[in-house]
């Protein structure tokens, strides 16, 4: 019984090894390429809720690629609630539907933000709908290829699910109390794998079958200005003192700051002066 739990393992470690190598065929990423054949999601889908791996007639083709397409879009608006009134008119038709919304409200800015959930075909079509409600400040587009990503979780979950087949199998043949725990314990480890891969499975699925659209829609907001306050004539003529005071102290500062030109001057003066009284002895 060890010897066998010894090669379940190798063949589990060797299973995992030749999945994670399997080549897959790549093509440029295109933003408008469909997404991989319905019959083949749909049976991958009912595999998984049946509790098995699938039928291995059912490989992911280098043709059937999986892509994953995001979008985050920020938009200028001028009335945001009618604007978001018009988002859940165009997300209706296109057949999407909204997986989150948050809306925020400050003193210069209204803000709204939501995750939409839409149909790779119909994913260009509802960024063009979108961009009508207002001024488009920014658009960024991602695409990402997770073909081999997915083919090799498949294969992995088609392993794990044939090896716990084995390990039942053991099980049954099982007569010690101990052999029946290592088995079990196995069977536990391989459970928690199986878990793991179909979770992550799934999630690709769904990220491939749904694009996400992340918009942000935004209406700025006057900020409202403080009215004058109306003064009394006494606090005008006060006003008035202060004002004429702070004029004439300023005055007088200015001209303590413009010492070195009244040295100067009156350096000049006084040569000036002793020249002109030279002058006039000389004369005389």
């Amino acid at each position: 019984m060890g010897l066998l739990l010894t090669a379940c393992s190798q063949e589990e470690g060797n299973s995992a090894a030749t999945s994670a190598n399997t080549d897959v065929v790549l093509e440029a990423p295109a933003l408008a390429a469909p997404v991989a054949d319905k019959a083949v999601a749909n049976e991958q889908e009912d595999a998984l809720a049946d509790g098995s791996s699938g039928s291995p007639a059912v490989p992911i083709s280098p043709t059937a690629r999986q892509l994953i397409y995001r979008a985050d879009v920020d938009i200028k608006v001028r009335d945001l609630a009618r604007a978001a009134t018009r988002v859940d008119s165009i997300v209706r038709r296109s057949g999407s539907w909204v997986g989150a919304a948050a809306q925020t409200r400050s003193d210069d800015e209204w803000r709204q933000e939501m995750t939409i959930r839409v149909q790779p075909a119909k994913f260009v079509g509802l960024l063009a709908g979108l961009s009508t409600l207002g001024t488009v400040e920014r658009k960024a587009l991602t695409s990402e290829d997770v073909t081999a990503e997915h083919a090799d979780v498949a294969a992995r979950l088609r392993t794990k699910r044939a090896l716990e087949q084995r390990y039942l199998g053991l099980l049954k043949q099982a007569k010690k109390v101990s052999e029946v725990l290592e088995i079990e314990a196995k069977i536990g480890e391989v459970r928690e794998e199986i878990e793991s891969a179909e979770s992550r499975f799934k999630a690709l699925n769904d990220q491939v079958a749904y694009s996400t659209i992340t918009l942000k829609l935004y209406q700025p907001l006057a900020l409202p200005t403080p009215d004058a306050p109306v003064l009394s004539f006494g606090s005008r003529v006060a006003e008035a003192f202060y004002g004429g005071w702070q004029f004439v102290t300023s005055l007088v500062i200015g001209l303590i700051y413009l010492w070195p030109i009244w040295i100067v001057l009156a350096v000049a003066l006084w040569l000036l002066r002793s020249w002109q009284r030279r002058k006039v002895r000389i004369e005389a």
